[in-house]
Parts: structure tokens; sequence; C-alpha cells
């Protein structure tokens, strides 16, 4: 019987090339609010999920921001690369913002990639997280990416040992996927990033100004 290392390594060699595309397709460079139901209730959002939210800022910000990524696509990692650090210095740090980020895997490889951030443990995994983003063309789309990964999150103290026992956590790889379900069938989530700000839905990547021209009304009014 195949464990789950073997299975993610036929999964991620047929995905590859679906990883690619869908970083290029299951996004937009331009927000864009969703069309006819474009605002969820908040208290369906903070739901309990099958994991724990990956959450930065005060519970009682006036804002909540919920973003809906998948570890290969570009567009996500553009954003945390070029917006995210504008949301963390003026909204989240400040006491504005709360948020949270959720899975939502567009391929095999993006869900071992969610999983080792959540085996890294509480106090690392938001660095983990920034890691992989900030670093996903050295192992989202190379041609042994799970060899790439593990060398990669070795960096932040994961050894072999327990990188193999993370990925072949059948439990964590369902909960993954199960946090991506509940997604797609209650809130209609199809593309990476989609954004749920205090419940607007918003597909596509924002920028600074972008996320700006959104936050600062809902902070006037707040």
């Amino acid at each position: 019987m195949k464990n789950r290392r073997q299975i993610l390594e036929i999964f991620v060699a047929a995905s590859l090339t679906f990883a690619g595309v869908a970083g290029l397709v299951g996004s937009s460079t331009s927000p864009v609010l969703a069309q006819g139901a474009t605002t969820v209730p908040i208290d369906e959002l903070m739901a309990k999920e099958a994991l724990p939210d990956i959450v930065q800022g005060k519970a009682n910000a006036p804002v909540t921001v919920i973003e809906y990524a998948s570890m290969t696509c570009t567009h996500c990692a553009r954003f945390h690369a070029e917006t995210y650090p504008v949301l963390l210095k003026n909204y989240i740090d400040t006491g504005k913002v709360r948020f949270i980020l959720r899975e939502f895997p567009l391929d095999p490889l993006a869900a071992a990639g969610f999983m080792l951030a959540r085996c890294a443990g509480p106090d690392k995994r938001n660095l983990m997280v920034d890691l992989l983003f900030n670093k996903q063309q050295s192992w989202a789309f190379v041609e042994k990416p799970l060899e790439a990964l593990s060398s990669l999150v070795r960096q932040a103290g994961i050894s072999q040992e327990s990188f193999n026992s993370c990925i072949n956590n059948q439990a964590l790889y369902d909960k993954v996927n199960e946090v991506r379900d509940r997604a797609a069938q209650k809130f209609g989530v199809s593309a990476t990033p989609t954004f749920f700000i205090n419940g607007k839905k918003i597909t596509g990547e924002m920028n600074p100004e972008s996320l700006e021209k959104v936050l600062d009304p809902l902070l006037k009014k707040s």
C-alpha cells in the first residue's frame, strides 16, 4: 500500500502543470466584487472550521479580512509579498484589522504546503506561511517539488523525519481539504485569492491601493 508521501508524489507529478495554470487562471490581478449575493454574514464565516484559523490581529478589531489562498497560487504569493506587509503595518499591528488565512489548495502540492505550516506549530505557523509564499518559485514549479519543499522547510527547523510525518498525516490532509470544500460549498469560493472583508466577497489579487479603498471607508464607519 502506498503511503501518503508516495501518493502525494504521484499527484504532484500529475498536477505540476495544473498548479502553474491555477496560479494564473484561478485568480485575477484586479479585484472583482462578487455578483449577486455579495455579502456573507460574519457569524457564518466565523463558524468553527475543521482546523483552527490562522489569525493575526486583535479579536475585537473593527474589520475582519479573511483570505482563502492556495500555496501554489502565484497571485496569492504576490499579495503576500507586496500587499500583506502594508496590511500588517498599517492595519493589523494598529488594531484596525483582524486577518485570517484559510486553506483553499488548488492541488495536492498546495495542500502539502499548508500541512507543513500547520505542523510547524502555532508559534511558527505564520513564519512558515511567509517562507512558503516568498520562496514559492523555488519549490512549487520545479522538477522535484517535494525534495525542494523538504529542503526549504529545514530552514524553519523542520527535520526530514518531521517532514515525512507531516505529509503522511492523512487526518490533517483531510481537514485541509475540508476547509476548502466548505468554502466552495457554503461561500461560493472557486478561485484564489478570494477575500471576505467584513463579509463582502472580493475575488482577485488586491494591491495596497485597492485594499485601502475597501478598508478605509469601513474604518470610518466603525
